[in-house]
């Protein structure tokens, strides 16, 4: 930034002490124009030296802030007050401008490299920060450089979070860990004129060992969860099953009809062999004549479904 500064004031200098001079020269050609000798005339010698001194006194005294900017302007090494945006004048030899200073809104990198948490595991995390500078005048005399002094306090203050957190909270609580960064590197640059505005945590590296070990523990704890909703299903299906059972206790005409309605979907399954327990033969009285007979009749009637359906189907193949 500060040599920004100087080739712009240098151009700028130039072109004023080019026009000062230029303007000289015609000056002492009008003081000359009844002489015939002009090199050693006292008043044309007199007339340029008096141009180049004024020129330059001019030239150097000439400097220019850019609208976010804030020039330091020191009188016999003493502050004496803040100059911009825009154009000012110093006073050539006894002023002197030694920083400038940029009023946006900046931004900040900055990492801490195997730092050990809380529990003792070794991180790597990278962060932003974004800060202004709010006090020109603070940030140029109570702090040797304010860029770096920033730097070093938000490395430290990361550092000594890191160290009062657990892993699983910098893991799940970031912005919890950015305010808290926030705070703490705000009470230290206040005595500078620097205002912290956020802290944002970029990203946060665990070693590869026990990046693996996490992932079992949580497809582990995925596992557990699945087993214990399967559980619970299973256990709510067993109470509708007794609450059904009371039912058919005191029904057994309902209970003969259930009996015969899984029956008849085992048999649109499979047509040819069912297995059935002898107790349910005895209570759906498929085991005396009429249970059988009344057993082939929907078998037989099943079978004649079936063959409809195929009739049905070969025809309309035909058709297509």
């Amino acid at each position: 930034m500060g040599e920004q500064h100087i080739k712009r004031s240098q151009s700028v200098a130039l072109l004023v002490f080019s026009a000062i001079v230029f303007f000289g020269l015609i000056l002492s050609f009008f003081f000359n124009a009844g002489n015939t000798v002009l090199y050693f005339n006292p008043a044309s010698i007199l007339t340029s030296l008096v141009t180049l001194i004024f020129a330059y006194t001019i030239a150097s005294s000439i400097k220019i802030a850019n609208q976010w900017e804030k020039a330091v302007v020191l009188r016999l090494g003493k502050f004496n007050a803040l100059k911009g945006p825009g154009l000012f004048f110093i006073i050539p030899i006894i002023d002197t401008v030694p920083l400038w200073l940029d009023t946006r809104v900046l931004t900040s990198t900055f990492t801490a490299e195997k730092t050990l948490t809380k529990d003792t595991v070794p991180v790597n995390v990278d962060a932003v920060l974004f800060w202004k500078v709010m006090d020109s005048e603070m940030a140029a005399l109570n702090v040797a450089d304010y860029e770096s002094a920033i730097g070093w306090a938000a490395k430290t203050a990361l550092r000594d979070v890191i160290g009062r957190t657990m892993l699983s909270d910098m893991l799940e609580g970031r912005e919890k860990i950015g305010k808290e960064l926030q705070k703490t590197i705000d009470e230290r640059s206040e005595s500078w004129g620097i205002k912290i505005i956020s802290v944002e945590i970029k990203d946060v590296l665990i070693p590869a060992a026990l990046e693996n070990a996490m992932s079992m523990q949580a497809q582990a704890e995925r596992e557990r969860q699945a087993r214990v909703i399967l559980g619970d299903s299973e256990r709510q299906v067993a109470e509708k099953f007794g609450e059904a059972s009371k039912t058919y206790l005191d029904n057994p005409v309902a209970f003969h009809l259930r009996a015969m309605n899984m029956l008849y979907e085992g048999l649109k399954q499979n047509s040819t062999i069912v297995v059935v327990p002898s107790s349910a033969l005895e209570s759906m009285e498929l085991g005396s004549i009429a249970g059988l007979t009344a057993l082939a009749n929907q078998t037989e009637k099943i079978n004649e479904a079936k063959k409809q359906d195929q009739l049905v189907a070969k025809k309309d193949d035909g058709l297509h």
